[in-house]
């Protein structure tokens, strides 16, 4: 009865990453319907491969590496097919043309810009918050790689929204304020 128990848990919790889990697929591919596949692909393999996962307290992180295998894997088919700065970012009413939409678009636009490699530690450490411990474990790297990948991603996400950025943004406003 344990084991049916531990289970049901288990599920229940993977169920309630999912929000945290599209929110960083999104982050990664800039597709809706691409986060929404990659993420329904790892809940599926987590909630199937529940009875292998060994340390209960770890689910989250096993999670997010199973979606980070599954976007690896995305990548190997497309690799001859997308080029990253052919994506055009769509403005639609969820970007309202406001001062936020236009600081969240340039840091789309610009995050869409970094290699997959920077993209993924700054929306699991940024954006999801995990510590570094876990992403080096999410990502199968160890810490001291997260940790200059996370500083060489954070310098090229403020190289690249200072160099997209009129005189006018407000994302422009933002970084100088952060680092006079």
């Amino acid at each position: 009865m344990a084991t049916w128990l531990r289970q049901r848990r288990l599920r229940q919790q993977v169920c309630e990453l999912r929000p945290q889990l599209y929110r960083t697929a999104f982050a990664w591919c800039h597709d809706a319907a691409l986060a929404d596949d990659l993420v329904q692909e790892a809940m599926m393999k987590a909630l199937t491969r529940l009875k292998t996962l060994q340390d209960d307290a770890a689910l989250k992180a096993w999670v997010f590496r199973i979606m980070t295998n599954c976007y690896r894997d995305w990548g190997r088919r497309q690799r001859d097919t997308v080029d990253v700065d052919d994506i055009e970012l769509p403005c639609d009413d969820a970007c309202p043309e406001t001062e936020r939409g236009r600081v969240v678009l340039d840091v789309r636009r610009a995050m869409a810009r970094l290699s997959d490699d920077h993209r993924q530690v700054i929306a699991l450490v940024d954006i999801e918050g995990f510590a570094y411990a876990e992403v080096s474990e999410v990502l199968g790297v160890p810490i001291g790689t997260v940790m200059s990948r996370l500083s060489r991603a954070r310098g090229q996400l403020r190289k690249l929204l200072l160099e997209q950025a009129d005189q006018r943004s407000p994302a422009l406003r933002l970084i100088r304020n952060t680092h006079e």
